[in-house]
């Protein structure tokens, strides 16, 4: 058998405890596992988020004090979005399109997408990424895809 003619240092290279391989979402008491699994996605892409970082009062007294507040799940500063996610049944559907429309109600310049269970599974399926134990998932009703570019040629005004 040939010697080798070199060898592989890192294979005698002692583990350095100093280094971390775990992201952003391993650090993170979620609600619901829907939300981890959609920050594990932004994790894995680099996209900077953060949870639940504010409330805005959306309902308020006959004084004007809030009596009610909205908490988005994410926030993505790059974008400058808020992200809620709703995979729960219709009833918390119904809730949080409510909070959605008062928090554009009352904060007009606060951008806020609601991403419904569709949404969330498409993902799910397009990244490959696997449902908790007892989280049904049904089947998209497509699959997701590149978005489809229509060429419209040169346009000339009507003169």
């Amino acid at each position: 058998m040939p010697q080798r003619k070199y060898q592989r240092a890192w294979r005698h290279e002692p583990l350095r405890p100093d280094l971390d391989f775990s992201a952003p979402a391993d650090h993170v008491d979620f609600a619901h596992g829907s939300e981890r699994r959609f920050a594990r996605l932004l994790d894995f892409y680099g996209i900077e988020w953060e949870y639940e970082p504010r409330s805005f009062p959306i309902e308020f007294d006959d004084r004007g004090a809030p009596t009610g507040y909205f908490t988005p799940d994410f926030y993505l500063p790059d974008e400058d979005i808020f992200i809620e996610i709703t995979t729960m049944n219709q009833n918390l559907v119904t809730k949080k399109n409510r909070k959605i429309r008062l928090l554009r109600e009352h904060h007009p310049d606060v951008r806020c997408k609601i991403f419904y269970q569709r949404d969330y599974r498409h993902l799910l399926v397009k990244y490959g990424i696997e449902p908790e134990a007892g989280e049904t998932m049904e089947p998209p009703s497509r699959l997701p895809g590149p978005p489809r570019v229509v060429n419209l040629g040169d346009v000339e005004a009507a003169g």
